[in-house]
């Protein structure tokens, strides 16, 4: 998860740095600088417009829509949609470039898209159709802009999108260190926060609303989110609601990765979409990508996974492909065979359904007893006691992948469940849910819950983590704080998508946790805003009995 986190931080610089590398010379475009789209509000934006200099006719337009400004390299976003004769236009959200006291993350797309689009769709270089595509804030705008579809408006590629409130910065209703790092990196474009200053929080456990002053910068951004733990109405407006999503009739291509931390925001879209509009005409690719890799090029080294060969698709040059199949009538892109195309880690092969129910012919159930993973729950309750002192901050309770393959599991003073050895293969397709039952001697927990493969030979294969606060799991737009002593359920079902052959000789392992550690929120179970949380809060250790009734569910492919 840390490393999802920081290779969201720094995506962009990394986008903008790679796109810099374009060699054309500027003297086959003209480039139109800081122009200045009007809106309805008042508030102008910020946008650079490319063209061809031998393109002299209108051409559909391609609308790459961002809430960060890196430079002058930033028109090469432009450029590459001119090099394949489209109108390239970068648009700023409201406030970068221009005003920053304008700027509000999230809240305006959907009326400021809509409006910039309008002012694209009547200029004489454009032949009246926009396409939009790109990823992670950029793929959230798309989504916002459907709100109220703008005729003009063909298609969109939203890859990696994120959802605000449901995958940052928050998770699952836990908050990320995303939400204090991002603003002030990529906005407010300040001095790098110090390494060492999760570090001091976690040492002086202060609360986790004062992180931006103990950073030495009041962090305005960060202090408004927090105002908002619960996926209200201050989220959820940001998005499509069911009546948005039955009208949203244009068609799509989402892109994302198993690896990608806005994956469950990029799915959570389609699942959606296709829920509420039956006809969705509505595409996924997803593989073995993280955030970068699912909206660019993969690594073919991805955290120490060598990559099937098949995999090795750029989803960029994917993109490019659909916008050319819907806005100038080309080919379909080979790769597309079904509504949903994902790549089956260790098989080198891509699947291909219409359904994500489609990709499963069997789920295995798991019951968690005496430290195993068992097909058949128990006829006499039992229990595994945990216990977490808040107030030692010489131990942590903590998950960290280094690499995806390793040779040994640290379980970060959590509790390790497995399973028997598989005696034939499978591929696990899909995201794992279950049902927590524990009695805990407080009020609320953030639960850490991360499967692994446990290979043939030993080393262990890291899948997917789920991340939640258990007051939140049975509705996330409603607290409901656990009755101390008393046998509780947390359901879990929003986990990341996985696709994997599971070897014979293998087994799954499932390592159980609650958070204490420097790099994610401390919910010391008081009742109180946990942002608001303290050490002072911590009171008696944290005494869980995780009840043998728990259970995980495993959707998989039996061959």
């Amino acid at each position: 998860m840390k490393k999802q986190i920081i290779a969201c931080l720094f995506l962009f610089v990394a986008l903008f740095t790679h796109a810099q590398t374009n060699t054309v010379p500027d003297s086959v475009y003209l480039i139109q600088d800081s122009v200045l789209i009007p809106t309805k509000s008042g508030i102008s934006i910020s946008a650079i417009i490319v063209r061809k200099k031998t393109n002299t006719k209108p051409l559909p337009a391609l609308l790459f829509y961002t809430t960060y400004y890196q430079g002058a390299g930033d028109a090469n976003a432009g450029k590459r949609s001119a090099d394949r004769d489209y109108v390239g236009i970068v648009a700023y959200a409201r406030g970068i470039r221009t005003d920053l006291k304008h700027y509000a993350p999230y809240e305006h797309e959907a009326t400021d898209v809509y409006d910039i689009i309008d002012w694209i769709s009547k200029q004489s270089w454009c032949n009246g159709s926009v396409g939009m595509f790109s990823g992670s804030y950029t793929g959230f705008a798309q989504w916002s802009t459907v709100k109220n579809i703008h005729s003009a408006l063909k298609t969109i590629v939203p890859q990696v999108a994120v959802m605000p409130g449901y995958d940052t910065p928050l998770e699952n209703n836990v908050e990320l260190n995303l939400g204090l790092y991002w603003p002030n990196d990529n906005i407010y474009k300040r001095e790098a926060i110090r390494r060492s200053l999760p570090f001091e929080w976690f040492e002086k456990g202060t609360a986790w609303k004062n992180m931006d002053s103990l950073a030495g910068n009041r962090n305005a951004i960060f202090q408004k989110w927090l105002q908002h733990p619960a996926y209200d109405q201050y989220w959820s407006s940001m998005v499509p609601t069911p009546a948005e999503y039955a009208h949203i009739n244009i068609p799509v291509l989402t892109t994302t990765g198993y690896y990608d931390g806005s994956q469950i925001s990029a799915l959570q879209y389609f699942k959606l979409h296709t829920k509420y509009n039956s006809n969705a005409n509505h595409y996924v690719v997803i593989g073995p990508y993280d955030h970068w890799g699912g909206q660019r090029r993969p690594a073919l080294n991805l955290m120490g996974y060598l990559i099937d060969s098949v995999a090795n698709v750029s989803m960029m040059e994917l993109a490019y492909e659909w916008l050319d199949h819907i806005l100038k009538n080309k080919p379909k892109p080979a790769l597309l065979k079904n509504k949903i195309n994902y790549q089956v880690m260790g098989s080198n092969e891509w699947k291909h359904v219409a359904t994500l129910q489609q990709m499963n012919n069997d789920t295995l159930t798991f019951y968690l007893h005496k430290r195993s993973l068992v097909k058949q729950k128990q006829a006499t309750a039992a229990y595994q006691l945990q216990t977490v002192d808040f107030k030692d901050r010489k131990t942590e309770n903590n998950f960290f992948v280094p690499q995806l393959i390793m040779d040994s599991l640290d379980a970060g003073n959590g509790l390790i469940f497995s399973t028997p050895v598989f005696e034939k293969e499978f591929a696990i397709n899909g995201s794992f849910t279950g049902n927590l039952f524990a009695s805990i001697n407080k009020k609320d927990m953030d639960v850490s819950l991360a499967l692994y493969e446990q290979m043939p030979d030993g080393k262990y294969f890291y899948l997917t983590r789920y991340i939640g606060r258990a007051s939140y799991a049975k509705n996330n737009a409603q607290r409901q704080l656990l009755q101390p002593n008393k046998k509780e359920s947390i359901p879990f079902t929003n986990t990341r998508f996985v696709s994997r052959k599971i070897s014979k000789g293998s087994r799954l392992v499932i390592v159980l946790n609650v958070n204490k550690h420097p790099f994610e929120i401390i919910n010391y179970g008081s009742g109180k805003p946990v942002a608001e949380e303290t050490i002072k809060d911590a009171g008696a250790p944290l005494q869980i009995k995780w009840h043998n009734s728990s259970y995980i569910k495993v959707p998989v492919w039996v061959y």
